[in-house]
């Protein structure tokens, strides 16, 4: 049911080595909306993207797929659980060995038992949704930013996902490509029904096309809203600055490091 939620984040914490990364991270994600995760680099995005699939334990804390604990499941339950997440990566992925046909059929003949023929079907289905029906037999050599984009997302929803996750969908991308992804996601939301999770830094486009927006930082989720919630004037200083991507604000551009004076030796005079 539309509204429910899907992914339930509570209390998560997650550490590399000695250095904490998330540090009580708390997040709803609600069916058959998008979903967009913003921050700056290096703030946890993607790692958070692998808690939520199971690639990764959290050190405390929880992530709850359709009520389930995503680190408490079995092998095979994690299995199934992703059969029903389509994935774009943040690099494409593509096979450079195989067309654009056989990349978006793969995971169709992994993971179903469908006939030759009904996984063209659907393919050529999900090409001519992206626009790219006419680009099946190229290989992704071939492919310019754009059109690399779209095959990811086509082979992202191959198998009609509950979930899609998007990571970094427009990074590298011309405006005209940035505008036609940012689209398709809005669309392939809606037509299809399924929930959607977009990984980004790019203000613009998210607050156009999404439902929800969930603000990291240090460790946290430090604001979190619709995009109009995030806009107004009265949005806290975290929104304020990420959105208007103003230099001074509570989110520092040096990473903490010594004084000046101690690392370069200065002299007091």
């Amino acid at each position: 049911m539309v509204d429910e939620v899907l992914i339930e984040i509570e209390d998560l914490h997650f550490s590399y080595g000695d250095r904490p990364l998330l540090t009580g991270v708390e997040m709803s994600l609600r069916q058959g909306r998008i979903s967009a995760i913003l921050g700056t680099s290096g703030v946890g995005k993607t790692t958070l993207l692998r808690l939520m699939a199971g690639q990764l334990r959290p050190s405390r804390g929880a992530v709850r797929y359709r009520n389930r604990v995503v680190h408490e499941m079995s092998g095979r339950e994690l299995y199934a659980m992703r059969r029903e997440m389509g994935m774009m990566f943040q690099m494409g992925g593509l096979f450079t060995d195989l067309s654009v046909l056989d990349n978006i059929a793969f995971p169709l003949r992994e993971h179903t038992r469908l006939g030759a023929a009904q996984i063209r079907d659907i393919v050529l289905m999900k090409l001519q949704a992206v626009g790219l029906r006419g680009a099946r037999d190229l290989m992704p050599t071939e492919l310019s930013g754009g059109m690399h984009r779209r095959v990811c997302l086509a082979r992202a929803i191959a198998l009609d996902p509950m979930l899609a996750v998007y990571d970094e969908p427009f990074a590298g991308l011309d405006p005209i490509s940035l505008n036609a992804v940012a689209r398709l996601i809005r669309e392939l939301n809606d037509s299809i029904g399924i929930t959607s999770v977009v990984v980004t830094y790019d203000v613009s486009e998210s607050l156009k096309v999404v439902d929800d927006i969930f603000l990291l930082s240090d460790g946290k989720v430090v604001s979190q809203g619709t995009p109009r919630q995030l806009e107004a004037p009265e949005a806290d200083p975290y929104a304020h600055q990420f959105i208007h991507a103003a230099a001074d604000g509570p989110v520092a551009f040096h990473w903490p490091a010594p004084a000046l004076s101690k690392d370069f030796r200065l002299s007091a005079a």
